[in-house]
This record gives structure tokens, C-alpha cells and sequence, in this order.
């Protein structure tokens, strides 16, 4: 009999498994592993890895996910990866070169960034984002949003979206239901929208359009309009009536990370209240051994829904079993890069995470 799986994208400490991680992983049968840059040194290391974890967990659909969106919220980077640029780079090439040639840009950008993930072993790319930007978007956001044109952002992720797909990499658009007119970063404390549902139609509009993607992650944000005590992630009424009513979204449901400071409580409660408001999965990403055990110790498996859905991402998996011929696609890509002038993202990402464990 199968055992049943762990409701968590769980995370490790450093390029290798420690013998800990190793019996913890083996005896939590997580759904999967998220990595991050402390876990990654270069492309054969990064292979080894992915092949260790399937190995130690012991199923051939063990979900390893990777933030590659492009620009600075990337994890493969030169010069063993190829260079990508950030999503709202997207909008300077619209402007450029026009609304059919960006397009084609990011099915582009998909199918050169799932190559490089192929390569790896990793089949999950927490990507793209389709929140629409504004002027007071915080700036942890600011260079991940293709546009403040929510039609634009909508045709961009849908491109990639599918070309994720056809290649063989589960896409995982994100932050539903829509993070751009949120002012706080999510990593330190909780961001309020007080916007009406009206409001907030052309924030949905991205993934209504896209309500067909096979996974999607939760936004830690509170929408006082829909339910003011819980933020979306934790919010029945959020994920009923919004997410899977509203939007019409059917696919695998994950929260972002249950470490950040938008949530609040123990670990157990944050991903209790997560998983009984409707996600399918949670997502832990600090690689702490202590965290990971007491994770491995609950008893939060993938239900009946959330199996169907996860039916449908491994059917993914089983796409371009040849590979991807990415030369026309890297050259078109680099020839319209050269002509436009990349988004400087003064954003320090690691400070943020320094700000986050210093509130722990």
C-alpha cells in the first residue's frame, strides 16, 4: 500500500543531505523539496541533489521546486545557467518591439529557463507572476510584475504558463489572488488591501485568464473586503469564494512560505489553519533540521482533491520527453535583450531575510 504523502514542500540546509535530513525525508514522504541558493554550487552538484532527495524519499514524482523567475529572483545563474531578465523587462520590450514580439519573448523565456531546469533534475518553477503592478507595489515585487496592464500580464503568464508545460516543468503562477497593491513586504509583517472586490477585478483578471494552470500559490495578504481576521492563505472564505468560485481556479494549491512574518503563531498552527482553509500544501523554506522534524511529525497528508490535482501535474512530466531545441529560442531571445535597457532592482533580498530571522 502507498504511503500517504506529506501536504509540504519542505526545504534543507545546504548542498548536500545532512543524515538527519536524510532519515527525516525518508520517513515524512514529503510531497517535495523547494531549492534555494544556500543549496545550490553548480549545475553537477545541483543534479546529485535532486537525484538524492527522489532517492531518500523513494517516489519518482517527488515535486523539486526552484524560484527561476528571471532577473533577480533566480537561483541558476551564469555561467552555467542562462541569463534571463526580470518579468517587468517584459513591458520595456512591448514598448520597444510590440505586444506580439514580448509575448513571444516570454514562451521563449519559458522554454531556455526549463531547459536549464531539466538539466538539474528540478520540475517545479515557482513561476511566472502575474500580480499587476502600481506605483506603491512594495518593492520586493516591483521588478517580478510584467505590467500595470492586467490584460498584458495576463498574455505573458499565459505564454509562459504554457510553454512550461509543453516542455515538460510544472508552472506555478503566483500570488494568488493578486499582490500588487500591497505595500508590505510579506516577508516581515502582513500586507492590508482595504480595495472593495469591484476594485480588485483587474487584480484577478490575470488569473481568471489563466484559471486553467495546473498550480498556483497563494498571496499572504489580508483583503478586508472578502475576510477581515484571516489573510488569503488561511482564509476559508478567501480560497472558496474567490480563489476556486471567483477566479475559477481548479488546479494544485500552495501557500507561499509559512515562515514569513505576514503569518502569525507556532509552525504547527500556520500550517494547520493553511491546509484547513483549503490549500493543498503548504511551502517551508528556512532549512532548519528542528523545523523540518516537527514537520515530518504532523499528520497533514494530500487529500483525495488534492491527489486528483497532483494526477494532473505528473501527467506534465511525461511532456518533450526528447528535450527542448532551444538555439532559435536563445537567439531570438538575446537579440532583443541587446536593445533594451534591463530593470536595476535595487531591492536586497538578503537583507530582508536577515529583517525576518532577526524577528523570529
Amino acid at each position: 500500500m502507498d504511503r500517504p504523502i506529506l501536504a509540504a514542500m519542505v526545504s534543507v540546509s545546504g548542498a548536500k543531505l545532512t543524515e538527519n535530513e536524510k532519515r527525516l525525508l525518508e520517513k515524512g514522504n514529503p510531497l517535495g523539496v523547494s531549492l534555494f541558493g544556500r543549496n545550490i554550487q553548480n549545475k553537477a552538484q545541483i543534479k546529485n541533489l535532486c537525484s538524492e532527495i527522489k532517492e531518500v524519499i523513494g517516489r519518482d514524482d517527488v515535486l523539486i521546486a526552484v524560484d527561476q523567475e528571471g532577473g533577480r529572483v533566480r537561483r541558476l545563474k551564469e555561467p552555467e545557467f542562462n541569463s534571463s531578465i526580470a518579468q517587468i523587462d517584459f513591458d520595456n520590450i512591448r514598448q520597444k518591439f510590440g505586444e506580439d514580439i514580448a509575448i513571444k519573448m516570454a514562451e521563449s523565456h519559458a522554454l531556455i529557463t526549463a531547459h536549464d531546469l531539466l538539466e538539474c533534475g528540478i520540475n517545479v518553477n515557482y513561476a511566472p507572476c502575474l500580480d499587476v503592478l502600481h506605483p506603491n507595489t512594495s518593492d520586493v515585487l516591483k521588478s517580478r510584475c510584467f505590467s500595470c496592464d492586467p490584460n498584458f500580464v495576463a498574455k505573458c503568464g499565459h505564454a509562459m504558463i504554457k510553454a512550461y508545460q509543453n516542455a515538460g516543468i510544472c508552472p506555478c503562477m503566483k500570488h494568488m489572488p493578486g499582490h500588487g497593491l500591497a505595500h508590505t513586504d510579506p516577508h516581515l509583517g502582513l500586507p492590508i488591501i482595504e480595495e472593495t472586490i469591484t476594485q480588485l477585478n483587474s487584480e484577478f483578471y490575470p488569473f481568471i485568464y489563466n484559471a486553467d494552470a495546473p498550480m498556483a500559490m497563494t498571496a499572504h495578504i489580508l483583503l478586508k473586503d472578502v475576510d477581515s481576521s484571516h489573510p488569503v492563505t488561511q482564509s476559508k472564505i478567501a480560497i472558496s469564494s474567490l480563489i476556486r468560485e471567483k477566479i475559477g481556479f481548479g488546479g494544485f494549491l500552495i501557500s507561499d512560505a509559512v515562515d514569513m512574518h505576514a503569518l502569525k503563531g507556532s509552525l504547527d498552527e500556520k500550517i494547520s489553519l493553511s491546509l484547513k482553509a483549503g490549500c493543498d500544501a503548504v511551502c517551508y523554506c528556512m532549512g532548519n533540521e528542528d523545523d523540518l522534524s516537527q514537520i515530518m511529525n504532523f499528520s497533514y497528508f494530500l487529500t483525495d482533491e488534492a491527489l486528483i490535482r497532483f494526477a494532473k501535474i505528473k501527467k506534465i512530466f511525461q511532456n518533450n520527453i526528447n528535450g527542448i531545441d532551444i538555439t532559435p529560442h536563445l537567439q531570438f531571445y538575446q537579440n532583443h535583450i541587446e536593445k533594451i535597457e534591463p530593470y536595476i532592482d535595487s531591492y536586497d533580498a538578503t537583507e530582508t531575510l536577515h529583517l525576518m530571522k532577526q524577528k523570529s
